[in-house]
């Protein structure tokens, strides 16, 4: 194994180990300060992240606002105490050593505020910012008016340059580096673009050249890509250790310090990583944002698979085959479907699937009474998480909303993101993981329900496993 040459990252020489930014409390002050400690880079997350009461407990984010847009004045408040109070944490543990970076998702709801309010309020403890989950042209302007470092999330070559020449040309000073997350490996919203295929997964190592001389083309041949997703053993990508071609070269690590003593995310769900298997991990466009994301395989997306398999297109007026009239809602109000559709529906029925709710996309979907409560429920109680949501059609534009139908096959990201990070309800809840996570099960370090600290983590790690 080759020897961890340190780098320069925000400023300082640290090794070139880079803990991954997880969102809603699973990357904390707690997780990413033991990072830094160690002279490596610590990632908390900014996105709706805890405070705590005088006893240390975590106080609830509970909505009062009676509208869309008072909850989302209130989820901003809390996003930006929280990423506070973690990055005090962080820098406090970390005794001064490494980097500290706060991790922010671009389509998060109030995403430039939060921002501004974390670092305004965390001056000094704050080195580094990571966002990605969309096209941030702004984190540049942002990041550079406070004298810190920005890294921007790619999935590749086209992305970045997109980025460069709209704003970061302007601010090339403060890019401390590209972060290249695997479309097909990372964990969490992933980068994939219509003109990649989800089904056929592409080698990191071209697509990182490519980032790499388009960043040559703008003079930013030495400045680090950190590679992100699929990174396990660092004996696995040894030759792009000191590799002339790709130059300066970082690891990020996502889905390993989940596991670990400093990791707050609860015993049930690490557990729960220890009994993964290859393919439990699941590349899904369920989410609100529109985008892919990896996840692992549990009973809650089982549901929303199911949901969205009682599918059947409608016609308010009979066309065509559309020719079968078909009661919906309490009003009984008739729309079309074809023979065989109508078929299915009644079969759904049957089944105790009796409401069918309506789509963006001209589709009735079926599900039980309960979980029609459920959703809409969920849609009623909205706080703006998102900058545009599809299934509650919340957008933080003037109109307050996306101008199509709430879509009854996606879910609420907050919620269950909330719940699986502050309770052991693992199985009904969204749980995140990059697709290496079944290495878990099989890597010897963790054998015997062995769980490291991070600095114990970051050991094994320079050992090349």
């Amino acid at each position: 194994m080759k020897a961890l040459n340190p780098i320069r990252i925000s400023g300082r020489e640290v090794l070139p180990l880079v803990e991954g930014g997880k969102g809603i409390a699973v990357s904390n002050g707690a997780s990413s300060g033991p990072w830094a400690k160690t002279g490596a880079v610590g990632t908390f997350s900014g996105v709706n992240a805890d405070s705590y009461d005088g006893e240390g407990r975590v106080i609830p984010q509970i909505y009062r606002g009676r509208t869309r847009r008072e909850r989302h004045e209130e989820l901003i408040a809390f996003a930006i105490q929280g990423g506070i109070t973690q990055a005090r944490i962080a820098h406090e543990i970390s005794g001064g050593e490494g980097r500290i970076h706060v991790n922010v998702l671009w389509e998060m709801g109030g995403a430039e505020r939060v921002l501004h309010g974390i670092l305004e309020g965390a001056r000094g403890l704050v080195h580094g910012v990571t966002c990605g989950a969309g096209m941030p042209y702004r984190i540049a302007q942002i990041a550079a008016s406070y004298g810190i470092f920005y890294y921007p999330i790619v999935s590749s070559a086209r992305a970045f340059r997109a980025l460069w020449k709209r704003a970061y040309h302007k601010f090339s000073d403060w890019l401390g580096g590209v972060v290249y997350e695997d479309p097909w490996l990372a964990g969490g919203h992933n980068g994939l673009s219509n003109s990649e295929d989800p089904r056929n997964p592409e080698a990191p190592y071209p697509r990182v050249l490519e980032l790499r001389r388009t960043m040559a083309e703008f003079g930013l041949a030495e400045t680090p890509i950190v590679m992100a997703g699929g990174v396990w053993y660092l004996r696995e990508w040894e030759d792009w250790i000191g590799n002339p071609e790709l130059g300066p070269v970082c690891f990020q690590f996502g889905t390993r310090p989940l596991l670990t003593q400093e990791s707050p995310i609860s015993d049930a769900w690490k557990r729960r990583l220890t009994q993964l298997s290859k393919g439990d991990v699941y590349l899904n466009r369920f989410s609100p944002t529109g985008f892919w994301s990896s996840a692992v395989r549990n009973p809650f997306l089982r549901e929303l698979e199911e949901r969205s398999d009682r599918q059947v297109a409608y016609s308010t007026s009979p066309v065509g085959e559309h020719d079968q009239a078909f009661p919906v809602g309490a009003r009984d109000r008739v729309v079309y479907l074809t023979a065989a559709d109508k078929q299915r529906a009644e079969g759904w029925v049957a089944q105790g699937f009796t409401e069918a709710l309506r789509t963006p996309d001209s589709t009735l979907v079926f599900v039980t009474p309960a979980k029609s409560r459920e959703i809409r429920r969920d849609q009623i109680e909205c706080m703006g998480c998102l900058s545009a949501c599809t299934f509650s059609n919340w957008s933080q534009n003037e109109q307050g909303t996306t101008g199509k139908k709430a879509d009854p096959r996606s879910f609420c990201i907050q919620k269950t993101l909330q719940n699986i990070s502050h309770s052991a309800e693992v199985d009904n809840n969204l749980m995140f993981a990059g697709h290496g996570a079944y290495r878990f099960a099989t890597d010897p370090f963790y054998a015997n329900g062995f769980i490291p600290t991070v600095s114990e983590l970051i050991e094994r790690i320079r050992t090349g496993d």
